[in-house]
């Protein structure tokens, strides 16, 4: 199809879409984004990544359309931020008397997370012997060309229980960061909490559900990722939020107040399969993977046992590779559709399961129903993050 890829989004949301393209390399950035009468805006994107984004259908938070590109504004000033780091740092080695090389060309950041004015660079890059002879001068040269005042770099999550980054500061000593999302500040250390910019669909569908009225328990909080949403955008009348590192609770205690909504919101510190609530929530949000299933049977005790209420289980699905599906009639499963069989068994499973620990906890029988899958992004080829949304529901309702 003739034309510029584009996802089409509601224009308050426009920015949080750009940064989160922006961060995984996706947003054509020759182009830059449109407002359309309607109050959409186009994000364009590059064509060669549209096999890895998985978008949503029309009608949801963000529809692919295709663009010409004479409709599309081209950035007037012609400078993409990578091309300007390259020629401050070609400019730093040729003063030094050395010379540029193409190894050092493709040893530069191909994509970045910004936070405020700190930015935060991957371990796979600045990676040649000759960089470190540079020191400082290297770092202030790489905050000029992104134009940013401090610097850090992430090499891997520690497996420490907490989900811990290991971050390093490379220019600048001061590692809270902030940053605005959906009209949410979130405040946090870099080099303690994450941020997953990734998830930022799943934060939108969040912010959109109808939750007035309703007492909703968010089992890994963390710094507030989803307490938020449901607080500021949601309308939640309260959340009880449970986390256990240290350092995501101190930015949790801090986001609550900086965004008014700590009134409403308690918060366990410790094992949440330690806290002592039970039939208490009307939803539960279990945002922890690689699997939430340890919260399970913690998030059946807390929903109402009158009344029920929505589970949304986050859990990454493994499917298997292309060819190795097959239908009851023998037909092989391909691409997406394939995808969406594996997700669908392993649902029916976790609510099959989820029932069996109702009926035990309650001694009556539950109905548990699939109302949603909802897929927020992909880990490899086959191996995808999703969120269920199961209704559990007393069977004398």
């Amino acid at each position: 199809m003739e034309g510029v890829p584009c996802l089409r989004v509601h224009h308050r949301d426009a920015q949080d879409f750009r940064q989160q393209l922006q961060s995984r390399t996706f947003l054509d950035r020759g182009f830059g984004l449109v407002k359309e009468p309607s109050g959409t805006v186009l994000v364009p994107i590059l064509p060669s990544c549209l096999p890895q984004l998985d978008v949503a259908s029309p009608g949801s938070s963000c529809e692919l359309v295709w663009c010409q590109p004479s409709l599309l504004k081209k950035k007037e000033k012609g400078k993409r931020r990578g091309d300007t780091l390259e020629k401050v740092l070609q400019k730093l080695v040729e003063c030094r008397g050395e010379t540029w090389t193409e190894e050092l060309k493709s040893d530069l950041p191909r994509s970045f997370q910004r936070h405020g004015d700190l930015v935060l660079l991957g371990d796979q890059c600045f990676t040649v012997p000759s960089w470190k002879k540079m020191d400082h001068q290297l770092w202030h040269a790489v905050a000029k060309g992104l134009g940013a005042n401090r610097l850090a770099s992430m090499s891997r999550i520690c497996s420490n229980g907490f989900r811990s980054p290991k971050v390093t500061m490379l220019l600048g000593e001061q590692s809270w960061v902030k940053r605005v999302d959906h009209g949410i500040t979130y405040e946090f250390d870099v080099t303690k909490c994450m941020f997953s910019a990734g998830n930022i669909t799943e934060k939108l569908r969040v912010a959109g559900f109808n939750c007035k009225g309703e007492t909703v328990v968010d089992l890994y909080a963390g710094i507030g990722y989803f307490t938020l949403p449901y607080l500021v955008h949601a309308g939640a009348a309260h959340v009880h939020a449970c986390e256990w590192n240290p350092h995501a609770l101190e930015a949790l205690r801090k986001n609550l107040v900086i965004n008014g909504v700590h009134d409403r919101c308690t918060i366990h510190p410790g094992d949440n399969r330690q806290v002592q609530m039970c039939s208490v929530a009307d939803r539960v949000n279990l945002g922890l993977i690689p699997s939430s299933e340890d919260g399970w049977p913690v998030a059946c005790r807390l929903l109402k046992k009158t009344t029920g209420g929505i589970l949304h289980i986050h859990q990454n699905v493994t499917s298997p590779s292309a060819g190795q599906i097959t239908d009851d009639t023998g037909n092989v499963g391909h691409g997406k559709s394939a995808d969406r069989e594996v997700w669908q068994a392993w649902a029916a499973d976790a609510a099959n399961c989820i029932g069996s620990l109702l009926k035990e906890l309650t001694c009556t029988e539950w109905r548990t129903t699939i109302q949603h899958i909802e897929h927020v992004k992909s880990y490899a080829p086959h191996v995808h993050h999703v969120v269920l949304d199961l209704a559990c529901r007393p069977s004398s309702l």
